[in-house]
């Protein structure tokens, strides 16, 4: 009898033990605090968990539109995707979109892993990772929805290109995309979503499908920048894989400027877009407005510290023309009254020059002229990136520099993508999330 009381006690204890682990277990799940242990068991490599750190976007590409002509979807196909990490970290975790998917999206395997070379579908050895969804290798993401990832150990370096692939088995409708990537992906038939090679990944592919974020787990990264923007942050005129978009300016300037705060950097531009008025439904198709989407492309971004604005110039070229300057900057202050909602700073660019384009217009100019008035008087923005004096010809000053052009007049060279980065003082990016406007 005293035996059994005994075996009968110690039980009791092992299960008040597995009870209490249980609890610490659950209270460590979550954006901050010490590295989720529920990482999916499996290949997740060596990299011990973080003591404490928070997940922190470490890339982003906002879903733009429905993929034209992708009406079934891209059933029994892999899509590698390439994207550029501004910061690294010790774990990863993705999030896929079906935002414009007409039926369910089913992806029934995914996978991380490190590029062995830039822009390159061959993986880097060791460093393959199988991703899985609420512990599940399948997910089915229902049309309009998302689905993020669970984290995987993974050592990630800041700038290193990452590779996403995904294999869908059925068709699934349009492929929600990101257009103009700059960027070189990869497609393959068949289920290769843990291809090492990379031999199969024969089709290149200039767009981003379903990928819309990557989060890294940071102990170093205090937080992210997420830009707002149109086609000038979406980098459409600069080198292709060459990361050399004004974000990626931003975002080394942050890596390694010894007084800069240690942010990553998330890229919201879509091409085209606008403050107050949602993209044409045709192909090219420049996203919903900037009022519908702040919330979805910048906002709830991971670990988002501060914004920068840089939107309003397509307002004034694009059909339907705006040309009331105080319809713009209502719709700036309210960008600005929504991420100070969230406790979020908010810097502002002024809009930058565009004479000589196909679109320019002496009165369009004016306008332009009146929101960057605006703009610097310090009634819209926590603090003001002036863009336009960055960029602009001293001779000609509704002109790019010839060194800053390229070629477009409208859009920046290579040059002037650096010229913008380094014309924000990266000290506006902390302080006060509340000016008095």
């Amino acid at each position: 009898m005293t035996r059994n009381m005994g075996y009968a006690l110690l039980a009791g204890v092992a299960a008040l033990v597995v009870l209490i682990s249980t609890a610490i277990f659950i209270g460590l799940r979550g954006e901050s605090g010490a590295l989720d242990s529920a990482l999916p068991s499996g290949d997740q490599g060596n990299a011990q968990p973080a003591s404490s750190g928070k997940w922190i976007g470490t890339w982003s590409a906002p879903a733009v539109a429905a993929e034209p002509r992708s009406e079934r979807g891209l059933a029994n196909m892999s899509i590698r995707n390439v994207v550029h990490t501004s910061v690294g970290g010790t774990a990863a975790r993705i999030t896929l979109s079906n935002l414009y998917g007409t039926r369910p999206l089913t992806i029934s395997h995914a996978s991380v892993a490190l590029a062995a070379a830039p822009s390159n579908p061959t993986v880097a050895s060791g460093s393959m990772r199988r991703l899985t969804f609420d512990n599940r290798r399948s997910v089915t993401i229902p049309p309009g929805a998302q689905a993020v990832s669970d984290g995987v150990r993974l050592n990630v370096p800041h700038a290193a290109d990452l590779l996403v692939t995904t294999y869908s088995p059925t068709p699934s409708g349009p492929v929600t995309y990101h257009p103009y990537a700059r960027q070189t992906s990869y497609v393959a038939r068949g289920d290769q979503t843990e291809q090492v090679a990379g031999t199969s990944f024969t089709q290149p592919s200039p767009y981003w499908r379903y990928l819309t974020a990557v989060d890294v787990w940071s102990q170093e990264t205090q937080g992210a920048v997420a830009v707002l923007g149109d086609s000038i942050t979406d980098g459409i005129s600069s080198s292709p894989g060459a990361n050399r978009r004004w974000t990626d300016f931003l975002a080394e300037r942050l890596r390694t400027e010894r007084a800069a705060p240690r942010y990553s950097v998330l890229n919201g531009g879509i091409s085209g877009n606008r403050v107050l008025v949602d993209g044409s439904r045709f192909s090219p198709n420049n996203g919903p407005s900037a009022l519908r989407r702040a919330e979805r492309d910048a906002l709830s971004q991971s670990g988002v510290r501060a914004v920068v604005i840089e939107l309003g110039l397509n307002d004034i070229i694009k059909l339907p023309r705006q040309r009331d300057p105080e319809q713009i900057v209502a719709g700036l202050r309210k960008l600005v009254d929504r991420a100070h909602a969230k406790g979020l700073r908010v810097v502002g660019g002024t809009l930058t020059p565009f004479g000589g384009h196909r679109g320019y217009q002496p009165q369009l100019d004016a306008v332009r002229q009146q929101v960057n008035e605006r703009i610097r008087n310090g009634k819209i923005f926590d603090a003001v990136v002036d863009f336009d004096a960055a960029l602009r010809d001293p001779a000609q000053p509704d002109r790019l520099r010839a060194a800053y052009d390229s070629g477009d007049h409208l859009h920046p060279s290579d040059n002037g993508y650096q010229a913008m980065a380094q014309a924000l003082d990266l000290r506006l990016l902390k302080g006060s999330t509340q000016a008095k406007l």
